[in-house]
């Protein structure tokens, strides 16, 4: 039996890794199709990993004829929502679509309907992690949906994108993003938290160094890692941002959205994005989610950059 045919649609930071290890370690017998807004963008990366190892299609119609496996991680709900309607202009009958964009549980469930109502199969597959991580192939998968649908996209995961999978095997779809959207809320409370610990380390006059000390020893990893992004300066130097301003936004909305569908709030998440408002007006579409630390300061009397 022919393995299948992969088909990748949207190439950010996340996606770009996740082609990267789908090459790498994907056991494919076929160069995985690529198409992004920016077509030099699937280009570039398809030289990046070698001849034959991709295909750039010029249009989503092109790869969809194709493709066995549609894959998407793309940046907003709308966008989603019109490249799915692109993709079911063509015929996806026994077609299996992978959703991987953090998008609200409203539009999955919408989503994943046409899909269905199309003669095609969909899971629902938010992913955990940073851009580094997604290069690393240390993702973390969540996979919803019917449990053939899910074991049809499990071998491109655990070894291969994923470090390994939370499975929602038969599970209703909205279960997949609810969970991505609440555990992005530890994120940003995390560098939320951080910003505030850090001004208060420098303006008390303990030193953000010491507090730094602390943290390596205390919170290694993420807690780590932003504490270093933020010290470093590394939060308004950079020159594209390592997580969006308006993308970390969208997350905090929907995020706060369902709080209040449910009847509470998320109070932490509230000041985090009122910040995250702060970041875009001083920074624009360059303002990264780490600049959080910046808003903080300009609260607190100090300089946006820690210079």
């Amino acid at each position: 039996m022919a393995a299948p045919q992969l088909f990748f649609i949207g190439l950010g930071n996340m996606g770009r890794g996740m082609v990267k290890n789908l090459v790498e370690k994907g056991k494919l017998d076929k160069p995985i199709l690529l198409h992004n807004r920016t077509k030099q963008v699937a280009v570039d990366l398809g030289n990046k990993l070698g001849a034959g190892k991709t295909q750039v299609v010029d249009s989503i119609a092109e790869g969809v004829a194709q493709a066995d496996i549609i894959f998407c991680i793309l940046s907003s709900d709308k966008v989603v929502e019109a490249t799915i309607n692109t993709i079911l202009e063509s015929d996806v009958t026994g077609k299996l679509v992978i959703e991987c964009s953090t998008i609200h549980p409203d539009t999955t469930e919408r989503i994943g309907e046409l899909v269905l109502a199309a003669g095609g199969e969909f899971v629902a597959s938010p992913v955990f992690g940073a851009p580094n991580m997604a290069d690393a192939g240390g993702l973390i998968g969540v996979l919803c949906g019917p449990a053939s649908s899910v074991e049809k996209a499990k071998p491109y995961y655990t070894g291969v994108m994923a470090r390994t999978i939370i499975d929602l095997s038969d599970q209703p779809y909205r279960k997949a993003p609810t969970l991505k959207l609440i555990g992005n809320t530890f994120m940003l409370g995390m560098i939320e938290q951080l910003a505030e610990a850090h001004v208060l380390a420098e303006t008390s006059g303990l030193g953000t160094e010491n507090l730094h000390k602390f943290i390596e020893n205390m919170l290694p990893g993420p807690y780590a890692s932003y504490s270093t992004r933020m010290l470093s300066g590394d939060y308004h130097k950079r020159e594209y941002p390592l997580f969006a301003v308006d993308l970390a936004r969208k997350d905090a909305g929907h995020a706060m959205a369902l709080a209040q569908a449910a009847g509470t709030r998320l109070p932490m998440i509230e000041v985090a994005d009122a910040h995250l408002v702060k970041v875009k007006e001083i920074r624009g579409e360059l303002g990264d989610i780490a600049a959080i630390y910046g808003a903080v300061r300009v609260e607190a009397g100090l300089k946006f950059e820690n210079e």
